[in-house]
């Protein structure tokens, strides 16, 4: 039998990742221009996207 998978410690996933609770409730992620408020914008490596409606912006360096 093998043994039992070790999860990742400090890894934020789901809702947890896109909202803080400093001080009240805290949006990390903007919000899509297009969509409006409720659509955020996926933080990539060298860009913001939009899932709804493929919404791009790109980052400077």
């Amino acid at each position: 039998m093998a043994p039992p998978k070790q999860k990742a410690k400090g890894a934020k996933k789901g809702l947890w990742a896109i909202y803080g609770t400093q001080g009240g409730l805290q949006r990390k992620n903007r919000f899509c221009p297009k969509c409006g408020n409720g659509f955020f914008l996926a933080l990539h490596k060298d860009r913001l996207t939009c899932g709804q409606c493929k919404y791009t912006e790109f980052l400077k360096k």
